[in-house]
């Protein structure tokens, strides 16, 4: 095993990758229909990296490898704090909007799939979510990411604003 294929497998080893939702395209053509495949894909490490990708191929295979490859290169930080969250969040996109509440030690991950998968991924082990609007799973994983880049702790509140607690 080449040290390249090695230093692949710890990476691989250190990110969750999580399928969301799998669709099957028909396209219709002279000699029937010809199906194709797309794969939204939630890739996060765990320690407040989460990301999301969309991956589209002839088979689900490639299609999910291609959504884990385009995760990758949308990587975003996220603050948490002890587990949960530093506060509530909105996060919107589109018609769907995802709020976040922080939840005491033992509570769980409470959250419909979509919004599950990214929170997980992140590394948010008790949290309280709610979706309203739009219940379209790609635009709920946006909404989530979105929530989710907004969080502040108070030490950068504090920082930004100038002003010591």
């Amino acid at each position: 095993m080449s040290s390249d294929a090695r230093d692949r497998d710890r990476d691989r080893g250190e990110w969750s990758e999580s399928v969301v939702s799998i669709r099957r395209c028909a396209a219709v053509v002279k000699g029937g229909r010809r199906f194709s495949f797309n794969a939204l894909v939630v890739v996060g490490n765990g320690r407040g990296q989460v990301a999301w990708g969309y991956g589209k191929a002839n088979e689900v295979p490639p299609a999910v490898e291609k959504g884990v490859k385009d995760a990758h290169k949308q990587m975003k930080r996220v603050n948490l704090r002890s587990g949960t969250i530093p506060h509530a969040v909105v996060g919107k996109f589109g018609a769907a909007r995802v709020l976040l509440m922080p939840a005491v030690p033992g509570t769980g991950v409470i959250a419909g799939g979509a919004v599950r998968a990214v929170v997980e991924a992140a590394g948010v082990k008790d949290v309280l979510t709610k979706s309203f609007g739009s219940n379209n799973k790609l635009n709920l994983v946006k909404a989530a990411i979105d929530a989710l880049t907004q969080l502040r702790t108070k030490d950068e509140i504090a920082r930004l604003r100038g002003v010591t607690l």
